[in-house]
């Protein structure tokens, strides 16, 4: 099982690396914006390790899952700007996703935010499958891949209507849209109906009119770059509380 797990992680990670360069080299020789590469990584960080997990399976556990979020969080060192001063690859490969706008931050918003989206996402997995509320434990995972990944491209874009946020560790504002937000709204809805058999009717009702809305609005007002973590304990305190409360 442990052998399993290792070449399903090396390959996921080997995968990624050749995504990531080559977004990289979109923006250094096609002139490609950083918004939409980042986002091309951003899917797929989410849709390599599902395919991955059916053609290379290994047993899943706790144990395995946290793991890999330590691996995870662990392997953006090789960012550090030592390393990728040195590394051709590696600097090609920190272009796919070094916005001009974030910099100098890029590495600490990005880091700091796969740390607490964990820091969430694992609590979380542990009290709904204690619940027995297995499957819903992908709905903020999905809309999160989904959603968020959509609008800032939709946003950049097809953005007409906007409104600013804020960063952290920097007195900045950034841009955000209404179009951008939408895709957030659009997914959760979607996502819904696909995991409608998990609910029972009044509390896929009470989904539809709550989830959505407070998705969006986690989004939006989500400091720039975090919102992962804002949406991960958005959804899963939604759902907590749709799949306790008595109808």
């Amino acid at each position: 099982m442990l052998s399993a797990f290792w070449l399903n992680t090396a390959t996921k990670f080997f995968l990624l690396c050749i995504i990531s360069y080559g977004t990289g080299n979109l923006v250094f020789y096609k002139d490609v914006k950083v918004n939409y590469t980042r986002k091309i990584n951003h899917f797929a960080m989410f849709i390599i390790p599902m395919g991955l997990d059916r053609i290379l399976p290994y047993g899943r556990s706790i144990e395995s899952f946290m793991l890999s979020a330590v691996l995870t969080v662990g392997i953006l060192i090789i960012y550090i700007q030592p390393v990728r001063s040195r590394v051709h690859i590696i600097r090609r490969m920190f272009l796919s996703f070094d916005r001009p706008e974030d910099r100098p931050y890029t590495l600490k918003w990005l880091s700091t935010q796969i740390l607490a989206g964990y820091l969430v996402l694992v609590p979380a997995i542990v009290l709904f499958f204690e619940l027995g509320y297995n499957t819903l434990v992908f709905i903020p995972v999905l809309i999160n891949g989904f959603g968020d990944g959509l609008a800032e491209p939709v946003g950049i874009r097809f953005g007409k209507h906007t409104y600013r946020t804020t960063a952290l560790f920097s007195k900045r504002t950034y841009e955000r849209s209404l179009e951008g937000s939408a895709c957030v709204f659009i997914a959760s809805i979607v996502i819904l109906f696909v995991f409608q058999a998990s609910f029972s009717k009044a509390e896929f009702t009470c989904a539809l009119l709550v989830l959505p809305m407070a998705m969006t609005l986690a989004e939006a007002f989500s400091p720039h770059t975090w919102d992962t973590p804002f949406l991960f304990l958005t959804g899963y305190t939604v759902l907590y509380f749709i799949k306790t409360i008595p109808f």
